[in-house]
């Protein structure tokens, strides 16, 4: 049981890092098995309403894989995926679409509102809000409606955070003739943090950040520059589903968010254990000029 004075060494721990943070935009991407678990929705959620009651600038970039995958497959529609991303043809684009931008994006919208942080839910098709074109994958496989944010419309985030709203995004981008694209959410996110000049960018995940043995939880790696991410995806030590993450990690540095974090969203209240304390958790990525 934490005793009175405990309690309050904690709020006094909190205190140089909450006026540090006011008025500054943080951008969240909310996904994996952060998603599915009731107890972990309910203390991420109120994690991300306390930073808004305190007047941080949250904004929320959500994924949700396991969601559409379950759809897909009562459609009897198969997944299949290359490099981390989901190979999408017309069928399956509009599954993705019904799902982030229906159900799952309205679903966070009301919880966070209900919690006291009025939200609005929008996908990139909203006012032009992702513009992108399609990917063109190296090796020639075609991804079908896979899309990679040329521009970003951050004057209506802007907008939506100065007055007092938390924008809830999915990852369903626009492309020149308005069709529809699936953007993976670790790279929207990246986009929108990085348009945005983030002061963090927070990736949740399945898992506790970078580590050099995925297997060993001892391995974990604290920071990592972008000079070395090049070095680990060619030896494998981050691979699949990580090297998108990882890459928008990098590409969001680039444009200037000055930290971005992986953290695992597994971990109860991490997003307030990584804000708001002084160890902080997970792998923070960062330029080799930049403050770490």
């Amino acid at each position: 049981m934490i005793d009175n004075l405990t309690r309050a060494q904690i709020l006094i721990e909190a205190l140089p890092y909450m006026q540090h943070f006011t008025g500054k935009t943080v951008v969240i991407k909310y996904g994996g098995n952060a998603m599915t678990d009731p107890a972990l929705v309910d203390g991420l959620l109120q994690d991300i309403a306390l930073l808004r009651c305190i007047g941080i600038r949250a904004v929320v970039v959500h994924g949700g894989g396991p969601e559409i995958s379950k759809m897909l497959s009562q459609l009897e529609i198969p997944s299949n995926f290359h490099n981390g991303l989901r190979i999408t043809d017309a069928d399956t684009m509009r599954v993705v679409q019904m799902s982030l931008a229906g159900k799952m994006n309205k679903d966070i919208v009301a919880r966070l509102t209900c919690l006291g942080a009025p939200a609005i839910g929008l996908c990139g098709k909203d006012a032009g809000l992702l513009q992108c074109v399609k990917v063109v994958s190296p090796d020639g496989v075609d991804l079908g409606y896979v899309g990679e944010v040329v521009k970003v419309n951050s004057d209506l985030i802007d907008n939506l955070c100065n007055a007092g709203y938390t924008p809830v995004i999915a990852p369903v981008g626009v492309g020149e003739n308005g069709e529809s694209y699936n953007i993976n959410a670790d790279t929207a996110a990246g986009a929108v943090a990085g348009a945005l000049r983030a002061e963090k960018l927070i990736y949740l995940t399945d898992i506790d950040g970078v580590r050099t043995d995925p297997a060993d939880p001892a391995t974990l790696l604290p920071q990592l520059s972008v000079g070395e991410v090049g070095g680990l995806i060619a030896n494998g030590t981050i691979s699949g589903g990580m090297i998108p993450k990882v890459q928008s990690c990098v590409d969001a540095a680039l444009r200037g968010v000055r930290r971005v974090h992986i953290i695992s969203g597994t971990t109860p209240h991490a997003i307030l254990l990584e804000m708001l304390t002084k160890t902080g958790v997970g792998t923070m990525v960062y330029t080799e000029s930049g403050e770490h």
